[in-house]
């Protein structure tokens, strides 16, 4: 089975295309204030028109009211809502969208109890296990969680997150086969402080990633 690739926090068209060339399946535009990998709805539009097809672009939420999602609907084509927060499953599903449920996976987290939350959202495109939240972020922290805490046994495609790169990306998908991947960290250029510069990403980190991700799928 060939892992599919999502390459999230895009905020440029250059990034996008970077991601496309490097065979990524899908890019991510986060719609939430609270991160620097936010992108208004004018730039979304600009990258939703810039991509080749079969590209798909989705939409990232944190506990978005109703309304907010529709206008973002409204203004650029999204194929698939990521709801990563606090959603009630009826919200998630009020769109006429595909959508992911992001869950978090705490340390010491129970496999049985993940499966019976993410069991609320049973109509899900897939279920996206992510490290928990922190320094004020839902997701896109960096952080990687206890991959034996993921649940072996899902009704829905997993979609693997968490402080991935082309440095452990291999080895979750050799050791878990996931459906999918998706990175935002990990592909990110890095500044001068040797940190990530969130929002803006490295080609050359894009196509290692997918790179290792093909390697392991092989």
């Amino acid at each position: 089975m060939r892992t599919r690739i999502k390459i999230c926090g895009i905020t440029r068209v250059a990034d996008a295309l970077a991601a496309a060339q490097a065979g990524a399946d899908a890019i991510g535009l986060v719609f939430w204030s609270g991160t620097p990998r936010a992108v208004a709805v004018g730039a979304a539009r600009a990258i939703a028109a810039a991509r080749p097809p079969f590209v798909a672009a989705v939409g990232l939420f944190v506990d978005p009211t109703p309304d907010e999602v529709r206008a973002v609907l409204a203004a650029l084509p999204l194929d698939v809502l990521q709801f990563h927060g606090d959603e009630p499953p009826e919200l998630c599903r009020a769109f006429g969208r595909p959508y992911l449920k992001a869950i978090a996976v705490a340390p010491g987290a129970d496999p049985a109890r993940l499966v019976e939350y993410a069991t609320r959202y049973g109509d899900a495109a897939g279920w996206l296990f992510d490290a928990p939240p922190a320094g004020g972020l839902p997701g896109g922290t960096g952080n990687t969680f206890d991959w034996d805490r993921l649940p072996r046994e899902c009704r829905r495609p997993v979609v693997l997150s968490g402080g991935l790169s082309a440095a452990n990306v291999g080895a979750a998908i050799r050791r878990l086969r996931p459906w999918a991947v998706d990175v935002s960290t990990g592909v990110e250029a890095m500044g001068a402080d040797g940190r990530p510069i969130r929002g803006i990403k490295d080609p050359a980190r894009i196509a290692a990633f997918v790179e290792e991700v093909r390697n392991a799928d092989g």
